[in-house]
């Protein structure tokens, strides 16, 4: 494991397709808890256990989190009837809800939700319920809500198994169409898009134990109550319990679909344990190649990933960015901060002429910004790189790391907006990293010269007379940086930074560049990490 020296931001500048499935199924797996051996007879009582019918206020479900807390952590029971447990994945996709079965969809309401089955890699139980009018209705597993293809294995059990998940539809593109817009499945996992995007990276409740050498814990979210619409109304509201062996919590989401969609997040945290190695706000995405990676890859398209970078606003108001990676070794990068104004997992380069590819569409997948709401204190974002040699694996993860551990038997609140869409602009003029290219610039030795190639855009058309000399600093923690050149990009009307490092037989170099306009402009701050 590759960690390096921690950055401080804190002190201005210093030194559902198959891949879509396979990622999060492979999440599952890694979730997967030790069945209790409930048969399968007693099952239907144990799924009404959290999401029952009843009164609902905004309290109920914290209350509930608030109770499993002061107990031993009893992990849900993921057994199944052999039909399903053993689905193959061509099977479990041929397993469909029915959209005439949609809840509120005779209703005439601006949202209808699906509901996804369990079985294959999805074994764990979520409970469901419908809220209105201070009411909490359960929703029972149906066979009848599905219709099973040729492919899935009969007869399929009546009894109420729960769900494993949902989605959210609503007019995203078209007044007259019901778009997915949201999509709860797999531990705590979520994800959602603006509107003309397709589904890239995803979110995440909250992040235990990441990267951690004895092994990441995975809060499940075990059951939802979704708030029924008003009519005429873009919002639909949903909650959620979380539970895992070191913390329960209640969740509050608040959708508003658009460019981008917003997702208000409010959590309220009961830890068992102390959480000393906690994420909040996590985003989990996928990096493959760029160019500025492409090692030993042999492939038709110049890039392929979800994100390519990690953009971070400081409690200052710096604006920070850093190219992902695909190391050869799993490596994390904490940059230091106080009260971060956000950040987040962006794909900036919106170019089909980058990617290359008609079925993936990485050109229209969804940034995913954080802004905290109220002062977060001291910490850092986290960034955490994991090797892969495929693009169906999600290797990257992002989230704020609190300096200070959350202790057992506490309470702890936190709220924050998820924004998926484009990228977070900046003011008028400001220069922004728009593609990060590198490559050798010499021959001989183990380590040769490095070439690296920046440019930089605006957000607004400038006039570079206007903007006066640029200057750029470029510090390396190890090695020689040499040939530092700034001048404009005619074909893009930015600017183009280049500089050459001589790593001298180092492994792991962490690079800062800063780029200064004599008008005074503004410009991100670039920083990466080169590992031989």
């Amino acid at each position: 494991m590759t960690s390096g020296a921690a950055v401080d931001l804190s002190v201005g500048n210093p030194m559902i397709d198959r891949r879509d499935f396979l990622a999060r199924a492979l999440t599952a797996v890694g979730a997967v808890v030790v069945a209790t051996g409930v048969p399968v007879a007693a099952r239907a009582a144990t799924q009404q256990q959290f999401a029952v019918t009843g009164p609902f206020t905004r309290s109920t479900v914290a209350e509930i989190a608030r109770a499993l807390a002061k107990k031993a952590y009893e992990a849900p029971d993921t057994s199944l009837p052999p039909i399903l447990e053993n689905l193959t994945y061509d099977q479990y996709r041929d397993i469909r809800f029915r959209p005439e079965a949609a809840i509120w969809a005779d209703k005439g309401l601006p949202y209808q939700m699906q509901l996804f089955h369990r079985g294959s890699y999805f074994k764990e139980p979520v409970e469901m319920a419908l809220v209105e009018n201070g009411q909490a209705t359960h929703v029972p597993y149906d066979p009848n809500l599905f219709n099973y293809g040729p492919l899935v294995p009969q007869p399929i059990p009546a009894e109420d198994i729960g769900f494993s998940g949902f989605r959210l539809h609503a007019p995203l593109n078209k007044p007259d169409v019901f778009d997915e817009v949201l999509v709860f499945q797999g531990a705590s996992y979520f994800r959602s898009l603006g509107k003309d995007q397709t589904y890239g990276l995803s979110a995440r409740g909250l992040a235990l134990k990441t990267a951690d050498p004895e092994g990441e814990e995975f809060p499940l979210f075990r059951a939802f109550w979704v708030e029924t619409p008003a009519a005429g109304s873009d919002t639909c509201v949903v909650n959620a319990l979380l539970d895992s062996p070191s913390v329960s919590g209640a969740y509050r989401f608040t959708i508003r679909p658009g460019l981008p969609t917003t997702i208000d997040v409010e959590a309220q945290l009961f830890p068992r344990a102390d959480l000393e190695k906690v994420g909040l706000a996590p985003g989990t995405s996928m990096f493959y190649f760029s160019a500025n990676g492409r090692t030993e890859i042999d492939d038709f398209r110049p890039e392929v990933h979800d994100s390519d970078g990690l953009l971070m606003v400081t409690g200052r108001g710096d604006r920070w960015w850093r190219p992902l990676a695909n190391p050869k070794e799993l490596q994390i990068s904490a940059f230091q901060d106080r009260s971060p104004r956000g950040f987040g997992l962006i794909q900036r380069d919106r170019s089909f002429l980058s990617y290359q590819d008609l079925e993936a569409a990485y050109q229209r997948r969804p940034s995913l910004w954080i802004e905290p709401v109220g002062d977060w204190g001291a910490g850092a974002v986290t960034l955490v790189e994991i090797p892969t040699n495929s693009e169906i694996h999600d290797n990257i993860v992002a989230y704020w790391a609190p300096q200070d551990k959350i202790p057992a038997g506490t309470e702890f609140f936190f709220a924050y907006r998820l924004f998926w869409g484009g990228d977070p602009t900046l003011s008028a003029g400001a220069a922004y990293v728009a593609a990060t290219r590198s490559g050798r610039a010499g021959v001989g030795g183990p380590t040769p010269v490095r070439l690296f190639v920046i440019d930089y855009g605006f957000y607004e058309e400038v006039d570079p007379a206007k903007l006066g000399t640029a200057k750029a600093s470029v510090q390396a923690s190890k090695g020689t940086v040499k040939n530092v050149v700034v001048i404009a990009n005619p074909e893009t009307r930015g600017m183009r930074l280049t500089f050459e490092l001589d790593p001298q037989n180092e492994t792991l170099i962490e690079l800062t560049a800063a780029l200064a306009f004599e008008s005074g402009q503004t410009a991100e701050t670039w920083a990466f990490r080169w590992t031989a």
